[in-house]
């Protein structure tokens, strides 16, 4: 009975205190441990530095709540209330210059005053104001050492001048918070590899900022796959995104995709759509919905055809994405005012040559009043524009110099020039003269169009053929493209070609 007595007593012993009791019995065996096990005590916990005074762990957070462990950004221990005072004064220090310090509460500030004001006077030292710092002010809770120079450091390093530093940090402030190595190196190596120079890379940085805080993986990668699928050239990516890096950060679905296919629907064929994205790539960020459709709709309200829209596009892409309706009001009212042009004119001249919509009226005048001045009516002058508008984008002088060849040299009425108005859009010197001294010494006399409307070979051909060819209408001049004879008789050197080929060739003429 005693000794179950003795064995309860010790069985609550050791659930009441299992440490002591184990000491106990090791001084009973004579046995030193190489470790005090009072260092693990529940009840009696080992003591800790804390502002010169002993406190226990277990004593600060039952009697003294506001002590901490310090975290490992600031290595500096400091308790609740002692935080509350510093956040205090610093919130003071931010308000006094002007810094709004509402959106800190949950940002973890320095121990210090002093280490807040060197914040600000080295953002204030490569060009932020009071302002910009408002804007975000989360730019606050990154360390000068530890963030802001080792990220400045690398853009620098990068083709980002230091001049032009704090501009970037306005535009994407989020950088600041980078890691150099995990974010910042990856997406300049990405670029890279699209074949973007490196003496372009600060060029491009500084123009989308953006970029450093995309995923790899992500909207960029998935961007260059698309455009390489629908015929862009792998090797015209970089340039592109030299000159519009923005579409690196478009998503394919809902932004790309949906242009494309619009287009497509509109009879553009994928190939002349990647030569022109090639060439202009901003035409990708075209807003289908906002932008696009509205602008080929006026257009088709304007007179347009619709089997035209493909052309009119190709020869002259900016026309998708410029306030149309208001250039085309201007544009038809000053045509049907002072040159007696009407509205379905208007409409043929825009199918043929739709850069007309962007040309100053001062510009248009100039060779309209030449034609005017050199004995032709008003109506002749309409007539030759609407056949051929190039007539309104001529240099004067060049005119000058093929009229009075025309006059003095040909001999022929003006009746042939309202007939074949693109006799100007033809170089004198390498043209006109050479094949018209030919004429001459064959003793052959023609229509303008017959010896000049041709290629070389189908000239050489005419000329020393045992007949003269049949006099028929001229050819319809389309800018860029080819030049079609009544009877679906083409006048070009490569007497087959697509209709891919034929809008591919306007796409790059321009």
């Amino acid at each position: 009975m005693t000794l179950f007595i003795r064995k309860k007593q010790s069985l609550r012993s050791f659930i009441i205190n299992p440490f002591q009791f184990i000491s106990n019995k090791l001084k009973v065996s004579n046995f030193t441990p190489l470790i005090s096990l009072k260092s693990y005590e529940i009840d009696k916990p080992q003591f800790r530095v804390l502002g010169n005074k002993p406190y226990s762990s277990q004593s600060s957070s039952s009697r003294f709540p506001e002590y901490e462990m310090p975290t490992v950004t600031w290595g500096v221990v400091q308790g609740r209330k002692e935080k509350l005072v510093s956040r205090v004064i610093i919130c003071d220090y931010l308000k006094s210059i002007g810094i709004i310090p509402d959106e800190l509460e949950e940002l973890e500030l320095p121990s210090t005053v002093e280490v807040m004001r060197e914040r600000v006077e080295f953002l204030q030292k490569i060009g932020l104001s009071i302002d910009d710092i408002n804007e975000y002010p989360l730019m606050l809770g990154c360390s000068v050492r530890k963030n802001i120079i080792p990220v400045l450091g690398y853009l620098e390093k990068v083709g980002i001048q230091r001049s032009k530093m704090g501009e970037f940090v306005k535009k994407y402030p989020q950088v600041l918070h980078a890691s150099v190595v995990v974010e910042l190196v990856p997406v300049v190596r990405f670029l890279r590899g699209l074949d973007v120079e490196r003496q372009d890379i600060g060029y491009v940085l500084m123009k989308y900022p953006d970029l450093l805080g995309f995923k790899l993986e992500g909207t960029m990668s998935t961007s260059v796959a698309y455009l390489v699928s629908i015929g862009v050239n792998p090797r015209d990516i970089g340039p592109m995104v030299t000159q519009y890096p923005y579409f690196l950060g478009m998503r394919v679905g809902t932004m790309i995709k949906p242009l494309v296919e619009y287009l497509v629907s509109l009879g553009l064929p994928k190939k002349v759509l990647a030569r022109m994205f090639e060439k202009r790539a901003y035409l990708i960020g075209y807003d289908v919905e906002e932008i696009v459709k509205p602008n080929v709709e006026c257009l088709i309200s304007f007179g347009v055809r619709k089997e035209t829209l493909a052309s009119v596009i190709a020869q002259y892409p900016q026309i998708l994405g410029l306030p149309l309706k208001a250039k085309l009001s201007t544009q038809q009212y000053f045509f049907s005012l002072k040159l007696k042009i009407d509205p379905e004119g208007f409409a043929r001249l825009i199918e043929k040559m739709p850069q007309v919509v962007t040309l100053g009226q001062n510009v248009i005048m100039k060779p309209v009043e030449f034609l005017l001045g050199r004995g032709f009516s008003s109506e002749d002058v309409a007539k030759m524009i609407v056949k051929c508008p190039q007539l309104v984008a001529l240099q004067v002088g060049l005119m000058k110099n093929s009229f009075y060849y025309f006059k003095s040299e040909m001999g022929r009425p003006l009746k042939e020039l309202v007939e074949f108005p693109e006799y100007f859009t033809y170089s004198l010197e390498s043209r006109i003269k050479p094949r018209y001294q030919r004429l001459q010494h064959k003793g052959i006399r023609s229509s303008l169009s017959w010896f000049l409307n041709c290629s070389d070979q189908r000239f050489e051909e005419r000329l020393y053929a045992d007949y003269i060819e049949t006099e028929i209408e001229g050819p319809h001049f389309v800018m860029g493209g080819k030049l079609e004879l009544p009877g679906n008789q083409l006048v070009s050197d490569e007497e087959e070609e697509s209709d891919d080929e034929i809008l591919y060739r306007r796409t790059v003429s321009l």
